[in-house]
């Protein structure tokens, strides 16, 4: 299933983002008037859509509870609505990175005080170090503290954890796991420094691939886990015993005996294996781990659950399957505060027929399943599922047995019993948070149900955005799931796009005059990538694909919607009359050219590459390079069309190194001139005109006046209007804008990882 996540930031970074580090302002530059507008925001709601590798319960206040997100922030649940609140909005274009969230943690002494620890890759993909974000009001407002070297949120091995932990005696002291062979961490004064845990032996060993030129995954994934034995303190005393994970087969856990001033490898302890968790039940004495052969979230192929007397030193294995029986990696696991003979855990990469969930009440001496077979392929479940609430995650499909839909999951390595409530468990997935308030009905023999309990958490990247002029107000081009279609902002889809389903969306566009016609463009792993609407959107019907196509590039609809222009990863541009049934290639235009179509003239369209900007005039059968100079010389560029006037284009894009900003052109991309007002910007959109005016609004993601954020512009870019504000930044928004043609000041903005946001004014 949904395995595109791994690079789907990086996609959208490659597009450019990597050219987000600003240049210093060229003297002399003309600075244009810039005001400032009250917006509220809010999500275009989906709910989820993406990886939750983390779920933290605080065990000293009820129902306080956060989530991390590999690429999209961290969140805290609010029991009053059920729902999550975003806590990381605040994070600017420059420090982007910072919506990785590694690791979390919530202070059980002072739980108004919770940590995340930030950075979403290793490599070089993300050019700022990590850091260690610290709250005293819940999340609220963070102070932050830089760290000296990477850490890796969306990384392999996300899923593990915690790496971060708060000490519950004395709380000024936190521990962090780093990655890299950058070893354990350190901080005495509640996270506002940190210094390296000099005599802890062990760096980490494992790296997923080690011929992966990318860094990617080849990065030692270090170390993985901390876990305190909190009945060997008091309070205001550190605690004597603390329990580290390593990233090391044959040396994965280590303690300290002396509240971390010496370290010794845990003896008699299983090897070949991961520990993937380490959770504590300090009442029995028992520290428990779940162990899997590979870092994950995705792969895992073997697996071992074991059992640790803290008293005895006594090695048990509990695994509930027998290793050899084993197709997957254990991750997910927890303990029941409440009982803490009741233990659960998970069977992360077990992706076909579904995930697996086990259960015990001795402590691991017996174990009971979620669903175990009947007569195979026929299952019988301990649960249901209500996913009315968020009707796509069914995915439109109609699986044979044994799988099921929707399924109870994939990528589950967070698991979490509520520490004051033994009905209420979450657990996440790579689409979801699901939950259930009833499951100690799974001891009685009786059916639990699992619901999504996601609402509020937003975890798209967004590649494009549509608005047109009558329809549904807005259309998606989304990773991982796809895309939808919203006919009402407020409410969840019932359905992403299907028929076919892109595992990622890339390109979308609609016919201006006839904007029933739309076609979009993406990655399957089989199959085709062009599909069409004749609908606006609400069915699908899928398209030719021409020789050499392997991922959906861009795509461009007529404005009359009689003829499309394709450019595909794979193969050159391409051109079509009809639906796609046979294509042609284009000539005079270079592959892998951004398209785009004419918004009057039917038979004109657009292309970008490398700083030259080409036009065609006969349907995209030929084009020809325009004499347009001074345009970006890199390919982190968007570009579009304004509706009702033929040639009117306006293009955004550059690199700090070079021609950044924006341009306007008048006559069909034969010249352009730069706004000399803005430094720079990464994407250009419109929106319906102001009252009074005739020009439709402008929108972009920019920087104007030394500040990045999201503008408008009611008079051609004369003077701008900021729209968002510092608490509400998103990290990196460059991938797409649009306003809305219906409602005068609305926008929508693409982010990295919180899903579409669309502002009103006040």
């Amino acid at each position: 299933m949904r395995r595109t996540r791994i690079l789907t930031a990086v996609l959208a970074l490659s597009a450019g983002l990597l050219a987000g580090s600003p240049p210093a302002l060229a003297a002399g530059t003309e600075k244009v008037s810039v005001a400032a507008d009250t917006y509220t925001w809010k999500n275009a709601r989906i709910d989820g859509g993406g990886f939750v590798p983390g779920i933290v319960f605080n065990r000293k206040e009820k129902n306080l509870a956060y989530a991390r997100t590999d690429i999209g922030g961290a969140y805290r649940w609010v029991e009053s609505s059920k729902t999550w609140t975003p806590l990381l909005d605040s994070i600017g274009w420059d420090n982007w990175g910072h919506t990785g969230v590694v690791s979390l943690a919530s202070d059980t002494v002072d739980p108004n005080k919770v940590y995340a620890a930030v950075g979403t890759y290793t490599n070089s993909w993300d050019p700022k170090n990590g850091a260690v974000l610290r709250s005293s009001d819940r999340g609220a407002t963070w102070r932050k503290a830089d760290l000296p070297f990477k850490l890796g949120g969306n990384m392999p091995g996300r899923g593990m954890g915690e790496r971060l932990a708060v000490d519950p005696n004395r709380n000024s002291v936190l521990y962090l796991g780093a990655p890299s062979g950058k070893g354990l961490w350190r901080s005495t004064d509640s996270g506002a420094n940190w210094s390296q845990v000099t005599n802890f032996p062990n760096v980490g060993t494992y790296v997923q691939d080690p011929s992966d030129t990318s860094g990617y995954a080849s990065d030692n994934q270090g170390i993985v886990w901390v876990t305190f034995d909190e009945s060997t303190g008091s309070s205001g005393n550190a605690t004597k015993t603390v329990y580290v994970g390593v990233a090391d087969k044959d040396n994965a856990v280590y303690r300290s005996t002396d509240a971390g001033a010496t370290w010794s490898r845990l003896p008699g302890q299983p090897t070949g294996y991961l520990a993937h968790k380490g959770v504590l039940d300090a009442k029995n004495g028992y520290l428990y781990l779940a162990y899997s052969d590979k870092g994950g979230p995705y792969d895992g192929g073997k697996g071992q659950l074991w059992r640790y007397a803290t008293a005895t030193g006594t090695w048990t294995n509990i695994s509930p399957v027998a290793e050899a029986d084993t197709y997957y990696g254990f991750a997910g696991l927890t303990v029941d505060r409440q009982k803490p003979g009741t233990v659960m855990a998970t069977a992360y990469s077990s992706w076909w027929p579904d995930t697996q969930i086990f259960r015990s009440t001795d402590s691991g001496g017996t174990w009971t399943r979620a669903w175990d077979y009947t007569s195979y392929p026929n299952r019988s479940n301990r649960f249901t599922m209500d996913v009315s609430s968020s009707p796509w995650l069914t995915w439109g499909a109609y699986p044979s047995p044994p799988e099921q839909t929707p399924k109870l999951g994939w990528m589950t390595e967070a698991l979490e019993i509520d520490p004051f409530n033994s009905d209420r468990m979450m657990y996440g997935t790579g689409a979801t948070i699901y939950g259930t308030e009833n499951l100690t009905r799974w001891d009685s023999g009786t059916q639990f149900t699992i619901k999504p309990m996601v609402q509020g958490l937003e975890e798209t990247a967004v590649n494009d955005l549509a608005s047109p002029p009558s329809g549904a107000p807005l259309l998606s081009a989304l990773g991982d799931i796809g895309g939808f279609r919203h006919t009402d902002l407020t409410k969840v889809p019932s359905m992403m796009y299907t028929s076919p389903n892109f595992t990622t969306t890339t390109s979308l566009d609609y016919a201006e005059s006839n904007p029933g016609t739309v076609v979009r463009v993406g990655n399957l792993d089989s199959g085709p990538h062009i599909a069409f609407s004749t609908d606006n959107g609400a069915n699908w019907f899928a398209g030719t694909d021409p020789s050499g196509v392997s991922e959906g590039g861009t795509v461009a609809a007529a404005a009359d919607g009689s003829r499309f222009v394709w450019s595909p990863t794979g193969t050159g541009v391409q051109y079509t009359t009809g639906f796609g049934n046979s294509w042609s290639a284009s000539s005079g235009i270079p592959a892998g050219a951004i398209v785009e179509s004419d918004r009057v003239d039917p038979k004109t369209f657009y292309g970008f590459k490398s700083g030259k900007f080409y036009v065609s005039t006969d349907g995209g059968a030929t084009f020809a390079a325009s004499n347009a100079t001074g345009l970006p010389s890199g390919d982190s560029v968007r570009f579009k069309a304004l509706p009702g006037t033929k040639g009117d284009i306006w293009l955004a894009g550059g690199a700090a190194d070079g021609a950044y900003g924006l341009w306007h052109s008048t006559d069909g991309g034969a010249t352009f001139t730069k706004l000399s007002g803005v430094e720079q910007a990464d994407t250009i959109g419109f929106g319906k005109a102001a009252p009074g005016a005739s020009y439709q609004t402008l929108y972009t993601s920019a920087k104007i006046g030394g500040v990045r954020g999201i503008f408008r512009s009611t008079d051609k870019g004369a003077t701008w209007t900021r729209v968002n504000d510092d608490a509400h930044q998103w990290g990196w928004t460059g991938a797409a804008i649009t306003g809305d043609p219906r409602v005068y000041g609305r926008v929508y903005v693409s982010t990295n990882g919180r899903g579409v946001v669309y502002g009103d004014i006040a």
